[in-house]
C-alpha cells in the first residue's frame, strides 16, 4: 500500500503571504508589540522552521529590554506560547473565511490516491489546529477524514531534521520506498530526503528560487485544467503532464525502489 505525505504550507495551499504573516502581524499588534514583518521580512522568516521559533527570533536582549519582556527562559517559553495560542487563533480565522484555497492539483491527487487505495497523510510542523483548518479547506472535510495528521511540536527538532517524517513512517507503519511526500521548500524537502523518501516539490511564492538538488521533480504546482504544471525540475526522467498524476507518483516511487535494490 503506497503512502503520499503532504506538508501543509505552501504546498495544500499558498499560506504564507495571506494567512501566516498578517496572522503574525496581527499577533504583534494586539500584544503591543511595534513589529510589523514586511514581505521581505517574512521570506526570511520562513527559512526557520514553526511559528513559536520564527516568534522567537524577536528575543534579542535588546528588544526584550526595550520592551520590559521576561528575560528567564520559563518565562519567554510562556509568552511565546501565549502569542502562538493568539496567532493560531487569528490564522485559523483567516482560513474559515475561504481566503486561502487549496493549491492547484491537490484536491484532484487526493482524491485519485484515496480512490487507489493509497493511505494519506499531511506532515508539519504548523500548530495542528491550523493544518486541519487548511487540510478541510483544500481537499473539503470528507477527504480530510481520510488523512492522519502529524503536527506541531510533536517532535524534537523541526524542519529541515527529518524527525516529522520519521514519525510518520513509524506512526503509519510505512517503509520509505513506499512513501512519496509533496513539499515546497528546501528545509521541508530536505527533511523528507534525509528519512530516505522520494519528494516531489511544488515550489511556492517564497521558494521558488531555493536550492531543490535530491527532489525527485519539481514542478510549479500538481496542475489543474485551469492551472497547468510546468516542469522545472525532472532528474528521473518522469516526463508529467499538465497535471501531475498518480502514475506520475508510482513511476517515481519504482525508481525509488530499484535504486534502493541497486544500492544493497
Amino acid at each position: 500500500m503506497p503512502f503520499l505525505i503532504f506538508d501543509c504550507d505552501g504546498v495544500l495551499a499558498d499560506t504564507e503571504r495571506n494567512g501566516h504573516l498578517p496572522a503574525f502581524n496581527r499577533t504583534f499588534a494586539e500584544f503591543g508589540l511595534p513589529v510589523t514583518w514586511s514581505d521581505a521580512e517574512y521570506a526570511e522568516k520562513v527559512l526557520i522552521g514553526g511559528g513559536k521559533e520564527r516568534m522567537a527570533s524577536l528575543l534579542t536582549p535588546e528588544f526584550v529590554a526595550a520592551h520590559n519582556l521576561p528575560t528567564d527562559e520559563d518565562g519567554q517559553r510562556d509568552m511565546l506560547a501565549r502569542w502562538h495560542r493568539r496567532k493560531t487563533e487569528i490564522y485559523t480565522e483567516l482560513v474559515a473565511t475561504g481566503a486561502l484555497p487549496g493549491r492547484p492539483g491537490i484536491s484532484r491527487i487526493a482524491e485519485e490516491a484515496a480512490s487507489a487505495g493509497w493511505r494519506l497523510a499531511v506532515a508539519s510542523t504548523s500548530a495542528e489546529a491550523s493544518v486541519r483548518a487548511v487540510l478541510e479547506h483544500a481537499v473539503g472535510p470528507d477527504a480530510a477524514a481520510r488523512f492522519s495528521v502529524f503536527a506541531g511540536d510533536i517532535v524534537p527538532h523541526k524542519k529541515p531534521a527529518p524527525d516529522i517524517y520519521l514519525l510518520a513512517l513509524s506512526e503509519l507503519g510505512a517503509s520509505s520506498t513506499d512513501t512519496i511526500v509533496v513539499e515546497d521548500s528546501a528545509n521541508g524537502m530536505r527533511a523528507a530526503v534525509d528519512a530516505g523518501l522520494a519528494t516531489v516539490v511544488t515550489v511556492s511564492a517564497y521558494t521558488e528560487n531555493e536550492d531543490f538538488t535530491g527532489a525527485a521533480l519539481v514542478v510549479s504546482s500538481l496542475g489543474d485544467r485551469d492551472e497547468p504544471a510546468r516542469v522545472l525540475a525532472d532528474p528521473l526522467g518522469i516526463s508529467p503532464s499538465s497535471q501531475v498524476s498518480l502514475d506520475d507518483l508510482t513511476a517515481i516511487l519504482s525508481h525509488t525502489a530499484r535504486s534502493t535494490q541497486e544500492n544493497q
